[in-house]
């Protein structure tokens, strides 16, 4: 394939298949972590490919532990000055004891994502199989497991259709009277199941508490979320049973299974819904469209998001192998560029199958999780993880499935808003360091989760969704409403620092925490309850500059002069970070602290170097960050899967391409299972998603703002040594802008730009700076003696067919 991509400047190529499109394998999984992963944003799906007996792990979105529950503490707010007076005085412990009996929300932990069940397929026949192989085709989003079992060949098709909201199972023989299998669903919720039709079975259930943590149902005193699976045989030839064990399908040539489920839930505040469209509504739709039509809607669904953008990236000996194989050799310290083009399609794939309009967002496995207590919960995790969930959404070409993002955050602002005036006596809303199914926002866990800053970091996902499509309409209607009440909270959460401090007289944020991490006092002991923070200074600023761009960008369609001005006073008062004067580092903290954990996974005094761009726009403070950055890798940093994808953006951000790569393959090497899901450990999916985002933006940055406020898309702007030559297609940047590119020896040979709003931009290509000024869907392409463009046959977004043509 790279013979190929080097043949791009001496004559047009049509690439029958895209490179990098499938994951495969030559045996079945032996465990989760080698499954792979199906979703249409409700249902999730693990594929295991087993042949005797498989195996399909189910989710349903809104199937969780727990209740409707109101978490906040209407007292909370007495206590409150107690705790900032104890803080400024350096009585830091008082302050986490009174905090942790009193400023807690109730209950002080929050409800788990729920495992649906299992799809179990009993095969008869124990024969030797051959010529086995198991695959994912990312383009649509199709699982197939092929092999020959007794001399006969069989097939397995595997997908999760979002148009027709059913999970499908295709079975195939080559020989008619083949396909004889026991069909059975398995949950530990798990009440009945009935046999509406003879060739239909539903499984009903509900969430009970297994008394072992949280104790829902005795806290709340009622009953948990109900669910509906049904399951549906329609095979060709031969005979379908269905009994209370399952459905039997006995001497058929090909059999199409069809699977739906459905919940209870309504809202956040009511499960009192009905679960009978699964039957006979969605399976009954199901059949009567049949498996070739099933298909063919599923594939222009997922293919169409999956064709807008490819990458393409050298390949090597290793390429062709398994990628279970291809893994273990990147992790003994082979060089594989294309896994990593692998890598980024598949982090695309991840969050195209689990958020989707009208779904639930990701959660901390995205849809996928088989524990009935996860790790963490499987929730929502607000000081890191769910945001990183979408930061490829933007620049990778997946917008509108950050819209389930913004419906939850449409929900916390009411829930938060109730905690806000509880916890805080604050206007706007708050969210702390985790939410669930039923919206909580008031702190959890303990009293690292005492850290208001959620919401005014959540938000800053709908600012970027607006600069990434300038979709004014968007603006006004949704990002301007949560971004407003966030900032309003915050102006009134912000307090003067005292006499005696570093920041004295200037505005901080108390109490505050570096997440998760503590640091040591000069008389020995150790904290994690302070004021000021430096990421807490960081995402303020953020927030409050985002907030004053959107009122300009709004003009006389919102009446916000008032709150413009107060904006403005405030981050004129605004405490800076610190830079340390005895190490040059940028200071996690207000006061330069000594570090118990030096190596700590969390690097939240970077996030104005990225997820924002304040860092990268100060020489300073790049060095600061740089330092800092340098040290804690030094000290063991990065050692989670989601903490190396967030190294791999942040020296992306500092254009060192080498060292953003190193970090990409030490998260393939370290931190990636075998079906390339990220591994913490255990499995989190945001490893998955910040590790994508960080390869766009080693390839196309559009962070700046010239002196004439157009963005400036830098192109290649962290290019790895090892990626020499390549192509993109499809990538986007701020100011609403879609640009292809390609190189050859890590020179440009060709850029695209296309605009899709109309606007002026600053394109730095190769050194060269353009100044441009483009009308909606206009093009610009980079000149030189030969231009290559990229392209997609975009009538058929499921064909995975990638034109390349040189124009002279």
């Amino acid at each position: 394939m790279l013979a190929h991509l080097l043949s791009l400047l001496v004559g047009p190529l049509a690439m029958t298949e895209p490179p990098e499109s499938k994951l495969w394998y030559e045996r079945p999984a032996a465990d989760w972590n080698e499954a792979l992963p199906l979703g249409n944003g409700n249902l999730g799906a693990m594929v295991f490919g087993r042949v005797d007996e498989e195996l399909v792990q189910l989710n349903d979105d809104t199937f969780w532990g727990g209740t409707p529950h109101d978490y906040s503490r209407p007292v909370a707010k007495d206590v409150l000055g107690r705790i900032r007076s104890l803080i400024f005085a350096g009585k830091e412990a008082e302050a986490t004891e009174l905090a942790g009996r009193e400023f807690m929300g109730s209950p002080p932990f929050q409800a788990a994502y729920q495992p649906l069940g299992d799809l179990r397929l009993d095969f008869a026949s124990k024969e030797p199989v051959d010529r086995y192989r198991r695959e994912l085709d990312l383009r649509t989003g199709v699982v197939t497991v092929s092999f020959r079992q007794g001399g006969i060949a069989f097939r397995r098709t595997v997908f999760a259709s979002q148009p027709d909201k059913v999970l499908v199972v295709r079975l195939e023989a080559d020989r008619p009277g083949a396909v004889n299998f026991g069909a059975r669903f398995q949950s530990p919720y798990l009440d009945r199941v009935e046999t509406p039709s003879p060739n239909t079975v539903v499984c009903r259930g509900q969430w009970k508490d297994d008394g072992k943590g949280g104790d829902w149902i005795a806290h709340t005193g009622r009953e948990g979320i109900r669910y509906a699976v049904a399951l549906s045989a329609k095979a060709e030839g031969g005979t379908v049973t269905a009994t209370r064990e399952g459905l039997r399908v006995k001497g058929a040539k090909a059999v199409t299974l069809c699977l739906a489920s459905d919940t209870s839930f309504v809202n956040y505040r009511d499960i009192g819904g009905s679960t009978d469209d699964v039957w006979p509504t969605v399976i009954e739709r199901a059949r009567k469209a049949g498996y070739n039509r099933l298909l063919a809607r599923h594939r222009k669904d997922l293919g169409g998001l999956m064709v807008r953008a490819a990458l393409v990236l050298p390949a090597t000996d290793a390429s062709a192998k398994p990628t279970d194989e291809r893994l273990a050799a990147v992790r003994a310290g082979k060089s594989d560029p294309a896994l990593a083009a692998l890598y980024f399609q598949y982090g695309r794939y991840l969050l195209a199958s689990s958020s989707r309009p009208g779904t639930q967002p990701a959660n901390l496995q995205g849809i996928w999780n088989k524990d009935t207590r996860p790790a963490w919960g499987s929730k929502y995790t607000s000081n890191i993880n769910l945001q990183m969930n979408y930061w490829p959404s933007e620049p990778t070409n997946l917008g509108e499935c950050a819209g389930p993002l913004f419906d939850m955050i449409d929900d916390l602002r009411v829930t938060g808003a109730k905690t806000a005036r509880d916890f805080y006596g604050a206007r706007g809303w708050v969210l702390h360091h985790n939410t669930d199914l039923w919206r909580g926002a008031a702190p959890v866990d303990g009293v690292w989760g005492i850290w208001p800053m959620g919401a005014a970091w959540t938000v800053r996902q709908a600012w970027e969704h607006y600069l990434f499509t300038k979709d004014k309409r968007f603006l006004r209607d949704r990002a301007w409403p949560i971004m407003r009440e966030a900032a309003r909270f915050i102006l009134d959460f912000l307090v003067e620092a005292p006499a005696g401090s570093r920041v004295a007289g200037h505005l901080v944020t108390n109490p505050s925490h570096s997440p998760e991490n503590a640091f040591r006092k000069p008389d020995g002991t150790v904290s994690q309850f302070t004021y000021g923070a430096t990421m807490d200074l960081w995402i303020v600023r953020d927030l409050l500059q985002s907030c004053l761009r959107a009122i300009v960008a709004l003009g006389a369609e919102t009446k916000e002069s008032a709150l413009l001005d107060e904006l403005a006073s405030t981050l004129t008062r605004l405490a800076l970070p610190q830079i340390s004067a005895q190490t040059g580092r940028l200071q996690e903290w207000i006061e330069d602290y000594d570090e118990p954990e030096p190596g700590h996974r969390h690097m939240s005094h970077m996030y104005g170097l990225y997820p924002a761009d304040e860092i990268a726009l100060s020489p300073a403070f790049s060095r600061a960050a740089r330092a800092g950055l340098d040290h804690r890798l030094a000290n063991g940093g990065g050692g989670t899967g989601w903490s190396r994808a967030w190294l791999v953006c942040l020296f992306a951000r500092l254009a060192d391409g080498d060292a953003a790569d190193q970090h990409l393959r030490t998260l393939l090497g370290r931190s990636t299972q075998p079906n390339l899901l990220d591994s913490h450990p255990p499995f989190q999916i945001d490893g998955n998603f910040g590790g994508t985002a960080g390869i766009a933006e080693m390839l196309l940055q559009s962070h700046e703002v010239g002196d004439d406020g157009a963005p400036v898309l830098r192109l290649l702007p962290a290019l790895p040594t090892a990626w020499g030559d390549g192509a993109f297609r499809g990538l986007r940047a701020r100011g609403a802008f879609e640009v292809d590119a390609a190189w050859k020896q890590g020179r440009l040979a060709s850029v695209r730009v296309r605009s899709l709003a109309g606007g002026r931009v600053t394109v730095v290509a190769d050194g060269q700076t353009h100044r441009l000024s483009l009308a909606k869907g206009a093009v610009w392409d980079y000149p030189g003696p030969s231009r290559t463009v990229m392209t997609t046959d975009r009538d058929r977004p499921d064909s995975g067919s990638v034109n390349v043509k040189v124009t002279r």
